[in-house]
């Protein structure tokens, strides 16, 4: 039991006489469990189709996608060169100059890879410990000491999810007391563990609403449920995977690594942010039955891994530009800032941008400019003086 003496109306889920006995129509499900296996498998198909290198950049930039709205759904902002270039050296893959390493960056990063990369090792308590601790370093939430590396005890007051201003707050939710968390806990990895009774996309969607509502940490439970999530959909893709090996960049649908991603569901999430936390307040506040939240989950899914295809055409377009320009000298400063624009940079190029890009003077960014815009790399836009633009060469 949760509580001594159960409330008189059970306001959440948790608290219910059936918890935690999730029910869904199957039926009901069946047809965008299937929209989004043969998504899955299209995208597997066309990733296939690239080498090595281009798939690395592929991952690079859909995890890159990951960690920044993963965070920026609960409002933190990171900074997307060290997030970049922290993915880069933990991938091996080459980006040119990298950003100084950022302790919190790191963190996210980390956790995010454990879960992708190392999908088919347990989800214990320790492990939900160690990310935690990778993402609060410093023992701080902002400038609140935070519990860190452990459950919550709830010294502070019941957890609850809040918004509005001072007193005049609205309660979306309220988790569990801290009291039960061991055992509640205990059981949600049981059954992670244990693996996926039906369809495993149905289990990556339980995964993440399971361990959102008990809400085990003082802060960054949504990180962490949505890591836990993802490192479901691995576990997912490497069961439905025609084909296996020993050599993971080998082994897995169409031979690819199922621990690579090619999406970021977190990105998806974060484009939809309202309906999400709308549905997880519905929920939390519903009966077992968690058909609507799974119906969402899975459509949300499914734009997040349709969306890839735009990821894929940056990939292609950047491997194409490269090889147009192979035989053309430039310098790193360069390089490096092509590297940003053919990412995916927010604006146009302008002078400034890339003295700050390139950590150059003003004078040494326009020599930069004028000198592909000889060779024909760069094109320069209409207008003049210090808002002038320019584009890559198409």
């Amino acid at each position: 039991m949760f509580i001594d003496k159960p409330p008189r109306r059970r306001t959440y889920v948790w608290q219910r006489a059936d918890w935690p006995q999730w029910r869904y129509d199957a039926a009901v499900l069946a047809p965008a469990l299937a929209q989004v296996h043969r998504a899955q498998g299209h995208l597997a198909g066309r990733m296939a189709e690239l080498g090595l290198a281009q798939r690395d950049h592929a991952a690079l930039q859909a995890l890159t996608q990951e960690v920044m709205t993963t965070s920026a759904i609960e409002g933190e902002a990171l900074n997307l060169d060290a997030v970049r270039s922290s993915i880069a050296r933990r991938l091996g893959v080459d980006i040119g100059a990298l950003a100084p390493a950022d302790r919190r960056v790191d963190g996210v990063v980390d956790m995010v890879l454990d879960a992708t990369q190392h999908h088919a090792k347990p989800l214990t308590a320790e492990r939900l410990f160690g990310w935690h601790a990778a993402l609060f370093p410093t023992g701080y939430s902002g400038h609140v000491r935070i519990q860190v590396g452990a459950w919550r005890n709830d010294a502070a007051g019941p957890m609850q999810v809040v918004s509005g201003p001072v007193g005049r707050e609205k309660v979306h939710y309220q988790a569990p007391p801290a009291a039960v968390l061991p055992a509640e806990t205990a059981v949600f990895l049981q059954w992670f563990n244990a693996g996926p009774v039906g369809d495993a996309l149905i289990h990556a969607g339980l995964a993440h609403l399971w361990l959102v509502t008990l809400h085990p940490f003082d802060d960054g439970n949504g990180r962490i449920s949505r890591a836990v999530g993802d490192m479901a959909l691995a576990r997912a893709e490497a069961l439905s995977a025609p084909t296996g090996g020993s050599d993971p960049r080998s082994g897995g649908a169409w031979g690819l690594d199922p621990a690579q991603r090619f999406y970021s569901l977190s990105a998806q999430i974060q484009r939809e942010r309202k309906p999400y936390y709308e549905q997880l307040e519905t929920t939390q506040r519903g009966t077992l039955d968690v058909t609507p939240w799974l119906a969402w989950f899975l459509d949300c899914l499914l734009r997040a891994v349709q969306g890839a295809d735009g990821l894929l055409e940056g990939v292609l377009d950047k491997a194409q530009f490269w090889q147009r320009w192979a035989g053309t000298p430039m310098n790193a400063r360069q390089t490096l800032v092509l590297n940003h624009v053919l990412d995916g940079m927010q604006g146009k190029l302008t002078n400034a941008k890339w003295a700050a890009i390139g950590k150059c003077s003003a004078d040494t960014a326009l020599r930069d400019i004028n000198d592909l815009l000889a060779r024909g790399v760069l094109h320069k836009l209409e207008g003049g003086g210090r808002s002038t633009g320019y584009v890559l060469a198409r």
